[in-house]
Formats: structure tokens, C-alpha cells, sequence
């Protein structure tokens, strides 16, 4: 894993746990046998460079896709994620409708569209349309979680950082009521808007709030669990 830089200064905030509500508890034998995982990340207002400290601190071979929603229109996502490729170790693309998701890859939703996997033959497909925004967003945070809470082999792990609003609450609590999640929200004092972290906080179904500087080695955690 990259080594983070914090320009010398120690974050004040370190991981604080909440206490987690789960609406769906596994055996701990299914638990141990499910070993595949995906990764959801959602975010808006001051994402980009939020996603770049967290993708950049990211391993080349982790275990996981990564789905990012960067609220973003048609159009500036697929630069972003350009950028993010060429300075990142994993690699890093703006989704396309029915690609198959790969272990080490992040996938950024297309602007004016929403992103939404499925399961096929044990593999995860990716699905884009352009169905209504979801509270006046398209792509929508709460559309991909959704989705991906239908997954009944896959553990994920869902990631909701700096922005306004609070899109992927919703969709947070239709992956808690249907699987095995570990969820992570930024903390405030990294955030540059709040509105989605605390959002998501607030239903208390979040596993550990985190500096931006350690979500990514909050990720890999729960990956190797």
C-alpha cells in the first residue's frame, strides 16, 4: 500500500468508532465463506480532490472493485477519471454499460447517468441509464448502493465522504437491511461539505467515522477482514 502524506502534521482526528446497527446478521460460517468484497464510495462538493487522496493511497492489486458517484455533469467525469488514472497504482476508468467489474479497478460513474451492477454467473455487470434523478442527482449515490445491496455474494464495504445533501443515506440503509456491510463516513474536520457524512452518521449505521487521510487504510482493513 502507498505510504500517505500528511506534509508532517498528524491528523487530530483518528478513527472513532460508532456502534453499528445491523438489520442483517449471517452465520459466522457463511461469513467466513463469503470472501468476495466490493467497495462503494459516494461523494459530491470537494470529491475530486477528496477521491484523489484516497484512490492515490490505494494498493495496485486490491482485492476489490471500487464503484465511485461523484456527483459531477456529463462529461467531466470521464477527465476525472483520466487524472486520477495517470496518479494512482490502480486503475482508475469512467464506467462503461455492461462491463464486467475486475479486482484493482475503480469505476467512476458517467455524468447523467446512474450507475447500477448486478450479478450474472458470479460476476458483477455494470448498468448505466438515465432514469430520473434521484433527488436531483444523476448519477445518485443512493441508486448504486441500492443496487448493490441486491448482491447476495459479495460483503461490501460503502464509503460516503465530503458533500452536500444527503444522498446515499437511503441506499446505506438498503445495504445494512440486506447484508454484510462495514460502512465508513469522513469525518468533519476533513470534510469541505458535511451534508452527506453526517447525514449517513445520523442513522447510526456507520462502523467508524475517518479522517480523509485514513479511509483508505480503513478500506483495506475491512477488505482483509
Amino acid at each position: 500500500m502507498n505510504t500517505q502524506k500528511t506534509n508532517g502534521k498528524e491528523p487530530a482526528e483518528r478513527i472513532h468508532h460508532q456502534m453499528p446497527v445491523h438489520f442483517a446478521k449471517e452465520s459466522p460460517q457463511k461469513e467466513r465463506m463469503n470472501n468476495k468484497k466490493i467497495v462503494c464510495i459516494g461523494t459530491s462538493t470537494g470529491g475530486p480532490r477528496a477521491l484523489q487522496t484516497v484512490l492515490s493511497s490505494l494498493p495496485e492489486n486490491l482485492e476489490a472493485p471500487v464503484l465511485i458517484v461523484q456527483h459531477m455533469p456529463s462529461g467531466f467525469t470521464k477527465s476525472l477519471a483520466n487524472r486520477l488514472n495517470t496518479i494512482c497504482s490502480m486503475t482508475v476508468k469512467e464506467a462503461e454499460d455492461g462491463e464486467m467489474l475486475k479486482k484493482g479497478v475503480a469505476y467512476i460513474a458517467p455524468g447523467d447517468f446512474h450507475m447500477m451492477i448486478e450479478e450474472q454467473g458470479g460476476r458483477i455487470m455494470i448498468r448505466l441509464d438515465k432514469s430520473p434523478p434521484v433527488n436531483g442527482h444523476r448519477p445518485a449515490v443512493d441508486k448504486t448502493f441500492e443496487s448493490a445491496s441486491h448482491l447476495k455474494h459479495y460483503e461490501k464495504i460503502a464509503v460516503i465522504m465530503t458533500g452536500m445533501g444527503s444522498d446515499g443515506t437511503k441506499g446505506l440503509i438498503e445495504l445494512k437491511k440486506r447484508g454484510n456491510v462495514r460502512a465508513i463516513a469522513e469525518s468533519e474536520e476533513s470534510c469541505i461539505v458535511y451534508g452527506m457524512p453526517r447525514s449517513a452518521i445520523a442513522t447510526n449505521l456507520i462502523d467508524e467515522i475517518v479522517h480523509l487521510n485514513h479511509i483508505a487504510d480503513a478500506i483495506v482493513k475491512f477488505i482483509c477482514e
